[in-house]
């Protein structure tokens, strides 16, 4: 395995954290001092390396921006009330890189690569994790094929890399959702369940059209029947019904199998709530609604870990929810924050301690 002896590790002379606050910071806005790179060339991985963050110099031939392989993952650092620090289940994040990786014909990244960079890149700019609560420090692993030549084919040569990103409070309000009809985001049989950057382009339409009516974001709805749902924006997502939570399956490969999907479908069952994953139609939903039996519903991502929707509107139909009454969204994410922060036992073995 790969240790630090391995990795090539330039330091930068002067810390960015002089500059400014690491409170209420902005979230994807600020960069740490270090950065995590390696490439890929003739078959191998080459030596990995810290270096100071800093612009990269690319061909205007390179192929990741002509013909999208690029992939990329989201992680949040934590630190607990010591001051110690923690990462949340990087190996579940590592594992779906390569998931991802495989379906867009990208070579897998090796664990000591993945897992000790971050590791170590962490450990270098450990400073940046900031120390309060709500407070996290994003990570952002991504690969890029590199060939410098124009030609529709997987390239021979590609970049790995992971930044690092402070965060402050992701005060996301409720969300009024716009149930879409005519845009889609996946299909059986494409990249839906892959972290891929062309996923997020392609909605962004979607959502745009979205704005401009006056919500947030979309419920995307299945290719075929433009009736089953698939996922909220870029979130996973949640209906309670009843006593039930019921959050689309992972089976037609058209939903990306989120970490905080599945850790709060593990807090749920904990909770003694049953948790059903399957196909869900708009019309069930709707059903429920008009007999008072949908009782909450929220998205799921590292981002704001827990998003609450207020409304839902499909076609002329308006769903509203009173959202300050809710106790199953709320207890998810204080169940999830207190793990993180280390106010509650991680008794799922979820943090990765650097």
């Amino acid at each position: 395995m790969t240790g630090v002896a391995d990795f090539n590790i330039i330091k930068a002379g002067h810390s960015k954290l002089n500059d400014f606050s690491l409170e209420n910071i902005q979230f994807g806005k600020y960069f740490s001092d270090h950065m995590l790179e390696v490439d890929y060339e003739n078959g191998q991985w080459k030596t990995p390396q810290i270096l100071p963050y800093q612009p990269l110099q690319l061909d205007p031939s390179v192929a990741a921006l002509h013909y999208g392989q690029a992939i990329f993952e989201g992680i949040k650092a934590y630190k607990d009330a010591a001051g110690n620090a923690s990462v949340f289940r990087p190996y579940d994040n590592f594992r779906r890189f390569n998931i991802s990786a495989e379906r867009m014909q990208m070579p897998a990244v090796p664990e000591e690569i993945f897992m000790e960079g971050l590791r170590l890149l962490i450990e270098i700019d450990s400073n940046w994790i900031p120390p309060f609560h709500n407070h996290a420090l994003y990570i952002r692993p991504f690969m890029f094929s590199s060939d410098e030549a124009i030609g529709v084919r997987p390239s021979d040569k590609y970049k790995f890399m992971i930044i690092l990103s402070p965060t402050g409070p992701y005060y996301a309000h409720p969300m009024r959702i716009y149930v879409e009809e005519k845009y889609v985001r996946a299909v059986e049989g494409g990249y839906g369940f892959a972290k891929a950057a062309g996923n997020y382009g392609g909605s962004l339409l979607a959502s745009a059209e979205a704005h401009k009516k006056g919500y947030d974001q979309v419920l995307w709805m299945d290719a075929f029947e433009h009736k089953y749902v698939q996922e909220c924006g870029t979130m996973n997502v949640f209906f309670i019904i009843g006593n039930t939570a019921i959050t689309p399956g992972l089976e037609t490969g058209t939903i990306l199998e989120g970490v905080t999907r599945d850790s709060t479908i593990v807090l749920l069952k904990d909770m003694g709530y049953q948790v059903e994953e399957r196909a869900l139609s708009i019309d069930e939903i709707m059903a429920a609604y008009e007999v008072g039996n949908l009782k909450e519903v929220f998205g799921t991502g590292t981002a704001a870990t827990i998003s609450s929707i207020k409304e839902l509107k499909y076609k002329d139909y308006v769903m509203k929810f009173d959202v300050e009454k809710w106790t199953i969204a709320p207890e998810v994410k204080r169940r999830m924050d207190g793990i993180k922060y280390g106010l509650e036992p991680d008794v799922h073995g979820w943090l990765y301690k650097i």
